[in-house]
């Protein structure tokens, strides 16, 4: 058995390498000199997401073993420009798949789960009854510049304003350059956590029209405690991409990040199953959830009267 998604490494930053699958596993070749290489093996069965930085070149057979293991591939070009690629192994059950489809469309219960998303990131927050999105987002419009002013003033920072620029990449200040770096490596975590347990990351509940739309919604969750802080403490650093990477890497040992995103998309999908653990990356290891697990069909029918049905039976037999 492959590692669980929320026990497994966070994401590795590679760059100016040669990727490369070996007899014994994939390996990262850097050039010493002209004469010598040294070979770095990298724990793919164990690694949530892999940055492919500037300089990097791949072979289709590392693709392979990293698409087989469910390891994110995230190229990170010039600009922040980046591209995420996987191949979901077909051993997947689609139970989350249909809670997130189910739920996306139907209007009351995708409010709902917009409505629980802000209250996860705001938990003083006193919401109406009958609150709009477009009153969530005004919400949290104000709420998210109240935390730029609070951190600039406590960083010594003059106005803060945040400027993602990938055509003037090199003439923005480091905060800005490393919150993007930051952001980039969380987006990369998320959506290897989605792609664990079967998820579309483009069907998302407040972001829209894009295919990472479901990564946006889950990554803004952890923002506020994780890249935001970080960034403002780099306003002085020379290389804040570099750092940035370095240290939220760190961060996420003490955070343990990966599990808190399973447990959490699986709250928000089925709220009636917020101690539950049906998951098949897993965020808790109880008997409980070992037995859910095994109960799990990873093949079914469907039928528009009796719902589910199992597969592998030849119904030509039955006497109706």
């Amino acid at each position: 058995m492959l590692p669980r998604v929320a026990d497994s490494l966070s994401f590795l930053y590679l760059d100016m390498v040669r990727v490369v699958q070996d007899d014994t596993g994939v390996c990262a070749q850097i050039q010493v000199d002209a004469h010598r290489s040294d070979l770095v093996y990298i724990p793919t069965a164990a690694l949530s997401c892999l940055l492919l930085g500037p300089g990097v070149s791949i072979t289709t057979p590392a693709l392979t073993t990293l698409a087989r293991h469910g390891t994110s591939v995230v190229c990170v070009g010039a600009g922040g420009v980046r591209a995420c690629a996987a191949i979901l192994p077909d051993s997947l059950t689609t139970h989350w798949l249909e809670q997130q489809v189910t739920s996306w469309a139907d209007p009351d219960r995708r409010l709902d789960i917009a409505v629980r998303m802000y209250k996860l990131r705001f938990q003083d927050a006193e919401l109406p009854a009958t609150v709009t999105l477009d009153q969530l987002r005004g919400m949290e419009g104000q709420r998210m510049k109240s935390f730029y002013k609070i951190l600039a003033q406590q960083h010594g920072i003059g106005r803060f304003r945040r400027n993602y620029r990938p055509d003037q990449w090199d003439s923005q200040d480091p905060v800005n350059l490393a919150l993007s770096a930051a952001n980039t490596c969380l987006y990369g975590i998320v959506h290897a956590s989605l792609l664990a347990l079967g998820l579309s990351p483009a069907l998302g509940f407040v972001h829209v029209g894009t295919q990472h739309a479901f990564v946006y919604d889950i990554a803004d969750l952890y923002k506020a405690e994780t890249t935001l802080p970080l960034a403002f403490a780099l306003n002085d650093s020379t290389n804040p991409e570099q750092e940035a990477r370095r240290r939220f890497r760190d961060d996420l040992r003490l955070l343990r990040l990966l599990p808190r995103i399973v447990r959490d998309v699986q709250n928000l999908l089925t709220p009636e199953a917020t101690d539950k653990s049906a998951d098949i990356g897993g965020a808790e290891d109880t008997d409980e959830a070992h037995s859910e697990r095994r109960d799990v069909r990873m093949v079914h029918l469907w039928d528009p009267k009796q719902g589910v049905i199992t597969a592998g039976v030849n119904y030509a037999a039955r006497d109706d």
